[in-house]
This record gives structure tokens, C-alpha cells and sequence, in this order.
């Protein structure tokens, strides 16, 4: 009898140590375009911290100061010596080429050696991949120009999942966000 619990908790401590241990397959996995007009892909992210969004160049409202919120990021990251990649999910792909978003980013000063705008999807991929992977709503109604999508900043770790958002509009954080990302 003492022989078959002995047994019982020892399967039990296996069962259980398998259940806590995170994979250490990489969470994220898609390939698209970058402003360039090169592949860039989750692979190229693997083992790095970064940064999300989703803006679109046609934005009248959101995505300018949500770009320009992400460029003061970028630079504060780049003073403290933070290594972090930012990458923008267009989220009106038919109209963002890799022409419109440079021609976008640039308005912003932004460093493409870190910071990648991506494009090369269909509408009905970005708005699947943004609720699958972040958790957030993006929706281009029949016949708009604009289209509706979350404005948060999200923080990745290196393995590929999300850790942490924060407002991406107003009132964003840029000392936490910087605070958290020297934390992973």
C-alpha cells in the first residue's frame, strides 16, 4: 500500500511539473511585408522584446498620435540603450502599401533599423491575426474609409507573448512601458 501512494504522488509531482513548464516554442508565427517591401516575419523577432500596434495612413484620428506616441518610445528606448523592435500592423492593407507606409512613417522621424510597418495581408487576415494574437478588435466596414481598431501598445516578450498594454492615445506611460521592457 505504501508502495502504490509512493507511486501515486510521485506520477502526481510529474503530472503537475509538466503542467507549470511554459513552452519554449515561440508564441507568435506570421510572415508579412515590411515597409521596404521585404518578408518579415515572427522568426525575425524570435528572442527579442518589442512593441505593437495597429495603425493605418488614412487614420483621422488615432494613428498619428498613436505613431507619434510610438516615435517618442522609439527614442526614448534608443537614449536609455534599450533594445526593443516596434513593429505597426497596417490594418488597412489594400490601401497601406510598402510605398504609403515609408512615405507615413517618415512623417514621424521613425528608425526603420528597429521599427517595421507591415503590410501584405488581407483585410480578413489583419482582423483574424489582431483577435487571435492581441486580443483586439479591428473591423473595416463595407464601403468606409476608416477603419475601427484598438489603440492599445502591446509589449511582447521573447518568447512571442504578449505581457503588458497600455494606452497607445492618451495619457500613455512612456517611462513605464520603457521600465517594463528593461524588465524582460
Amino acid at each position: 500500500m505504501k508502495k502504490y501512494i509512493m507511486y501515486t504522488l510521485f506520477l502526481c509531482l510529474i503530472f503537475l511539473s509538466a503542467c507549470n513548464s511554459k513552452s519554449q516554442e515561440y508564441q507568435m508565427n506570421f510572415t508579412f511585408t515590411d515597409q521596404s517591401g521585404n518578408e518579415f516575419s515572427s522568426d525575425d523577432l524570435e528572442g527579442k522584446v518589442w512593441l505593437a500596434n495597429f495603425i493605418f495612413t488614412n487614420c483621422d484620428t488615432v494613428c498619428p498620435p498613436m505613431t507619434a506616441h510610438m516615435a517618442k518610445l522609439q527614442q526614448m528606448l534608443a537614449d536609455e540603450g534599450v533594445e526593443a523592435e516596434i513593429v505597426s500592423f497596417s490594418v488597412d492593407p489594400k490601401t497601406d502599401t510598402p510605398e504609403v507606409l515609408t512615405e507615413f512613417a517618415s512623417k514621424f522621424d521613425a528608425d526603420f533599423s528597429n521599427w517595421h510597418f507591415l503590410t501584405g495581408y488581407t483585410q480578413e487576415e489583419i482582423e483574424s491575426f489582431a483577435k487571435e494574437e492581441f486580443a483586439t478588435l479591428v473591423s473595416k466596414p463595407e464601403n468606409q474609409v476608416q477603419v475601427m481598431h484598438g489603440t492599445s501598445f502591446y509589449i511582447i516578450d521573447q518568447n512571442g507573448e504578449v505581457v503588458d498594454s497600455y494606452s497607445g492615445v492618451e495619457d500613455t506611460p512612456y517611462d513605464e512601458i520603457v521600465k517594463k521592457i528593461k524588465t524582460l
